[in-house]
């Protein structure tokens, strides 16, 4: 399981370090045109490494293919969608409740269940429910139709990572630009598209799906599904890292003491699966 592992721990990193240099694009081309950017350009990258079309899918196939690209799709939308409006950190914690959720189900186990409660207790943390630190309502929910679809894109991810090679993530990539592309080209203006924002965007991509979405591929085949959402779940931790290096984007104590609580609950499941 050590590869694995390793393997989400990078897709961890090279997202995050994508999402932030993303939200210094926001302002110029605005969210669904960074967001097709994103799949755009990784759709294309990932069907010339894998040509996916060397193998014919059955219709179980294709119908997992199909939920698994559209959710991917939603996911990167809503997600930029809440990086716009709270900090990244912020906005990943909250995200990874579904991963969380995938994980609870999976298993009952008492243990289980007292490292997801650590992790809700995080969450309360971070929510304005008391008044502390506001974040904007409409942030929020982006950020939890996020973590819906991470949910989803987990399940139906670990079914399509029964398809050889990258050819999952080719296919569920390019049904998801088959949406997400259209939507960014009618919202963006041609004339903000320079070559160091073309280049930018390429750079994104690369970043932020083509690389994590294949070392995630791995991560699904060999790690079992409640363990991957689990290790998932470290996330914020990373992302928060990122956008403070990147954006200087600084978060208070309470919120960084609410995404220790998720990470530990993360490392707490993963040492009791090691002892399983």
């Amino acid at each position: 399981m050590v590869l694995p592992a390793f393997a989400l721990l990078g897709s961890q990193i090279s997202v995050n370090l994508g999402a932030a240099i993303a939200k210094h694009l926001f302002p110029v081309i605005g969210v669904e045109g960074i967001t097709a950017f994103r799949v755009g350009f990784s759709a294309l990258l990932l069907l010339l490494v894998f040509r996916p079309w060397r193998s014919a899918l059955t219709r179980r196939d294709v119908v997992n293919v199909l939920i698994y690209g559209t959710v991917m799709g939603l996911m990167n939308l809503l997600i930029y969608r809440a990086f716009a409006r709270i900090p990244i950190g912020v906005a990943v914690a909250i995200e990874v409740t579904g991963p969380l959720l995938v994980a609870l189900l999976s298993s009952l186990r008492p243990r289980n269940i007292a490292t997801c409660a650590l992790a809700v207790v995080g969450l309360c943390l971070l929510l304005p429910v008391r008044g502390g630190e506001r974040l904007d309502p409409v942030g929020v929910a982006y950020a939890f139709g996020a973590a819906v679809c991470w949910a989803l894109y987990i399940v139906f991810g670990k079914r399509a990572a029964t398809l050889r090679g990258g050819q999952a993530v080719a296919w569920g990539m390019l049904v998801a630009a088959s949406f997400i592309v259209p939507l960014g080209s009618i919202t963006v203006d041609p004339a903000t598209l320079t070559p160091p924002i073309v280049l930018t965007g390429m750079a994104i991509a690369i970043l932020s799906s083509a690389i994590p979405y294949s070392l995630e591929m791995l991560a699904l085949r060999g790690l079992p599904q409640g363990l991957y959402s689990m290790l998932s779940s470290a996330a914020p931790a990373v992302s928060a890292m990122a956008a403070l290096l990147i954006l200087d984007e600084r978060l208070s104590a309470t919120q960084w003491s609410a995404i220790g609580c998720i990470v530990l609950a993360s490392a707490a499941t993963a040492m009791s699966a090691r002892k399983k």
